[in-house]
C-alpha cells in the first residue's frame, strides 16, 4: 500500500480520521475542527494559511456532522451546512489545485427498502434530514468537483467516541437488561478497517493515482450484515466471552416501532462492495472489525477482566 507524497486530512479527530492519521504517519498533514471549521463560509481561505508551503498530494475529508436526530431540528442547519454547502466549496478548491478529493458518505442516503444491499448506482432517497445533507454534499461534490472519489459506507464505530459500540458498552456495565433493534440491517465497520480499505483504494485506482478528471462512487463497508440487536449481542458475547465483569444479563430484541427516535432509520443498510472488490479491496467481516476493537477498547479503559 503506497500512497504519493503529503496527504491532507480532514477530521482529524472524528473515527476515521484518526484512523487515517495513524496509518499514514508522517504522510498526513492532519487538521481538526480548531484547524478547519466548515461553518465558516471562509475555511478555504483560511484552510489555505493553515496548509502553507507544505506540499499536498491527496486530500481525504472524514469531517462531518453526525448528529441524526439533532439534525431533525435544532441541528438542521448545521448539519446541511457542513455534510453539503462545505463539501461543495471544498470540492472546488481541490479541483482549481488539481488535487484528488477522497470524501465519505453514507447508507442513509438511501430509503432502506427492500432486502438487496444497495448498489453504487441505485437512486438515493433519503428518509431524514442527516440523509438528506448527505446527499446534498455527494451532488455538491458531482457538481463542484473534479477527480474524486466519493465513498459510501455504513454503521462506522471505533473504540472512542460517541457511537453505538460504545453506547453499548457503558450500558453492558450499567444495566441489567438492554432493548435493542432488531429490524434494521447493515454492516458495522470498524473505522480502521475502513480507513486501510480506504488507503489501498487510493494505492490501486489508477484514475486517483494520476489525477485525470472525472468522479467514482465507491461502496466500502466491512463484510456481512446484522441487525443493531445482532450487533449488540456479539459486543456482549465477547465481552462476556473474556470475563469482563458486566451488570447487563439480557438484550432483548425489539422493532423500530417501540424505540422512537426523532430520525427515521433505514429498514435496509446493507451496501454492495463487489465494486470495490474487483481490484482487490475487500474488508474483513463485521465480527473481526468488532473483536480488534473490543480489545483496543478493554486495554484503553483501564477495565480489567479475569483471566477468561
Amino acid at each position: 500500500m503506497t500512497i504519493q507524497g503529503n496527504t491532507l486530512i480532514l477530521g482529524r479527530d472524528g473515527q476515521v480520521g484518526r484512523a487515517l492519521t495513524r496509518l499514514l504517519g508522517a504522510q498526513a498533514i492532519a487538521a481538526g475542527h480548531r484547524e478547519v471549521d466548515f461553518l465558516d463560509r471562509h475555511f478555504t481561505r483560511k484552510l489555505e494559511t493553515w496548509i502553507g508551503r507544505r506540499t499536498i498530494y491527496t486530500v481525504i475529508n472524514a469531517a462531518a456532522y453526525t448528529a441524526v436526530d439533532e439534525a431533525e431540528d435544532e441541528g438542521k442547519e448545521a448539519a446541511f451546512r457542513v455534510n453539503g454547502e462545505a463539501v461543495g466549496e471544498l470540492a472546488t478548491w481541490c479541483k482549481k489545485r488539481n488535487l484528488p478529493l477522497v470524501h465519505y458518505s453514507t447508507d442513509y442516503v438511501f430509503d432502506g427498502s427492500g432486502s438487496k444491499p444497495w448498489r453504487e448506482n441505485d437512486t438515493p432517497r433519503p428518509i431524514n434530514a442527516y440523509g438528506e445533507s448527505k446527499l446534498a454534499g455527494e451532488n455538491a461534490l458531482k457538481k463542484h468537483g473534479g477527480n474524486y472519489l466519493l465513498i459510501r459506507t455504513s454503521w462506522v464505530y471505533d473504540a472512542h467516541g460517541k457511537n453505538f459500540f460504545t453506547t453499548i458498552q457503558r450500558a453492558l456495565q450499567e444495566k441489567g437488561e438492554l432493548r435493542v433493534v432488531a429490524n434494521q440491517f447493515g454492516a458495522p465497520t470498524y473505522a480502521a478497517h475502513l480507513a486501510k480499505a480506504t488507503l489501498q483504494t487510493l494505492s490501486l485506482r489508477e484514475k486517483v493515482a494520476t489525477k485525470s478528471p472525472g468522479g467514482e462512487i465507491l461502496h466500502l463497508c466491512n463484510s456481512g450484515a446484522t441487525s443493531w440487536h445482532g450487533f449488540a449481542n456479539e459486543i456482549f458475547a465477547l465481552a462476556r466471552r473474556r470475563g469482563f465483569s458486566l451488570r447487563c444479563r439480557r438484550i432483548n430484541p425489539i422493532p423500530a416501532s417501540e424505540y422512537p427516535l426523532p430520525a427515521r432509520r433505514p429498514l435496509n443498510s446493507r451496501l454492495d462492495c463487489s465494486a470495490a472488490a474487483m481490484p482487490g479491496v475487500t474488508l474483513p467481516p463485521w465480527q473481526e472489525g468488532l473483536k480488534e476493537c473490543i480489545e483496543e477498547y478493554y486495554a484503553d479503559s483501564g477495565l480489567q477482566d479475569r483471566g477468561a
